[in-house]
């Protein structure tokens, strides 16, 4: 993983009015997103979409970490919503 990546979404997370757990990072790829956003401590909301869905959804990688899998971004509100709601 790039320590690049990393660093920016910890110094992302320092920046905002939030502790890192309590953020939901969205994204389609593991080497730019899942895994920088582990290392940052965050949660995860994978999305299908683009030609990295066909290639990673499946993978073992974007299958345990993502805290939600979503088809579309449009169901994020609901999901966030429902997630937020039972004591995360």
């Amino acid at each position: 993983m790039s320590v690049w990546w990393t660093r920016l979404f910890k110094r992302v997370a320092a920046t905002v009015p939030f502790e890192s757990d309590e953020i939901h990072y969205v994204g389609d790829r593991c080497d730019n997103d899942i895994r920088p956003a582990v290392e940052a401590e965050m949660k995860i909301a994978l999305v299908r979409r683009g030609p990295w869905a066909a290639i990673e959804w499946n993978s073992s990688e974007a299958r345990e970490p993502p805290t939600l899998r979503v088809n579309s971004l449009l169901e994020l509100p609901g999901l966030i919503i429902s997630f937020n709601g039972s004591g995360h």
